[in-house]
């Protein structure tokens, strides 16, 4: 069988970055793909030390048409995406009567759409196989709500109804979709924030810990494998038991 090819996105730091090595570690072929060029190389030189095999691919998701040319290169380049994670994703908080427009539009275009078009391009070569594994990075907070972040969380509840919608299409060609819901994991995302709001974060997770991107990583390399292959249309939370 040829070796698998497993593209992540956002995949120059934190969660993307901790996914690629570990699919890496699976002995997949791994497209590191972001906006941060020389990001990018750092993570794939990190694989190619683990002893795999990685190429980079610049990919801006609030634009349609450099998706698909960012898809035509990978495809030209590797032949095939076995398994596609859509992880990049942005924030532009502020209270929903603040929000400007544009920074609503943004972020569903990055978040959602962009995930929805990187879906799109990966799922002929999927279909044609046989075989597909999509993984959505959505968010605790498309589950629950969250003050200041309307267009955040619209974003990732898209994602987790995308998901679904996706899984129940695609089935028939074994292809499965999943999502996974991270609480609060440290990130550059979350090191920003205020020392305050982090402890009222901590109050509420049962575990009484951050998570790690690691955390998230090993949810994705299950639902990637073929161990996961009777999983379709569930969203997996990684939120130490923030939310239930």
């Amino acid at each position: 069988m040829a070796q698998r090819v497993a593209c992540v996105t956002g995949a120059s730091r934190g969660i993307g970055r901790e996914t690629a090595l570990a699919l890496a570690r699976d002995g997949m072929k791994i497209v590191v793909a972001s906006n941060e060029r020389e990001n990018n190389e750092k993570v794939a030189e990190e694989v190619r030390a683990l002893g795999g095999e990685a190429v980079t691919q610049y990919l801006d998701l609030s634009q349609a048409e450099t998706i698909k040319e960012a898809f035509a290169a990978i495809l030209k380049e590797c032949g095939r995406v076995d398994a596609l994670v859509n992880n990049a994703g942005i924030t532009k908080d502020a209270l929903s009567m603040r929000m400007k427009p544009e920074d609503w539009n943004l972020v569903l275009q990055i978040n959602l759409t962009g995930a929805f078009l990187c879906a799109q391009q990966a799922l002929p070569g999927m279909m044609r196989e046989r075989w597909g594994r999509i993984v959505n990075i959505a968010s605790v907070v498309g589950q629950m709500g969250n003050i200041g972040q309307a267009n955040y969380v619209a974003s990732k509840a898209g994602l987790i109804g995308l998901t679904k919608t996706l899984a129940l299409e695609l089935a028939s060609r074994n292809i499965t979709v999943n999502a996974v819901a991270p609480g609060f994991i440290e990130t550059d995302m979350t090191k920003a924030l205020p020392e305050e709001i982090k402890q009222k974060m901590l109050a509420r997770i049962p575990l009484q810990r951050m998570g790690q991107p690691a955390d998230v990583a090993a949810a994705v390399r299950f639902l990637v494998s073929d161990a996961a292959g009777y999983m379709t249309g569930q969203v997996l939370g990684v939120n130490g038991g923030m939310y239930m």
